[in-house]
């Protein structure tokens, strides 16, 4: 049996967190966060968190070694599509302290965490009205308007953040 097999791990669900529990554990749990953006990506904006490693999805497989096996590592990118696949990457050969954030530096944004750069361009696309957050909404009990417009990305102001909802912090 190939030895670099024995290392490779069974892939699971990858576990994700929203931006604000990934803070917690960048910043007070010593959790790294690991940044999947292009470099022309992370230059316009970035994440400004302490422990922060970026590694552009191109370089990403020839590179993965240099990141940390004994620290927790959450990825991200830009709305958590590439960072979810580099996460399964990293399941695939062994890592097993890895999760995805959910959102990525959108939704990061949208949540008034702290980067680097001009964010303002991003929030356009924030809340329960942007479509990107659904199931995180529920119709607002003060609206009159129909649950449809939940969502949708129009109508802002008819849905209010639903507390119980699946990953949305």
């Amino acid at each position: 049996m190939d030895t670099a097999q024995t290392d490779r791990k069974p892939l699971t669900d990858a576990r994700t967190y929203c931006p604000t529990l990934t803070l917690r554990k960048v910043t007070e749990e010593g959790a790294w966060l690991v940044d999947v953006r292009e470099p022309e990506e992370t230059a316009a904006l970035a994440f400004d968190v302490p422990n922060l490693i970026q590694m552009p999805l191109s370089e990403f497989e020839r590179r993965y070694t240099e990141l940390p096996r004994d620290r927790e590592l959450i990825l991200a990118c830009s709305a958590g599509a590439r960072s979810l696949k580099a996460t399964y990457f990293l399941m695939y050969h062994g890592y097993t302290q890895v999760a995805n954030m959910e959102g990525g530096l959108d939704k990061w944004v949208c949540k008034g965490l702290p980067v680097r750069g001009d964010a303002t361009a991003g929030t356009a696309s924030c809340g329960c009205n942007s479509g990107t957050d659904a199931g995180c909404c529920t119709p607002s009990s003060s609206s009159s308007a129909s649950s449809a417009c939940c969502n949708s990305g129009v109508d802002a102001g008819c849905c209010t953040p639903s507390p119980t909802a699946k990953g949305c912090c």
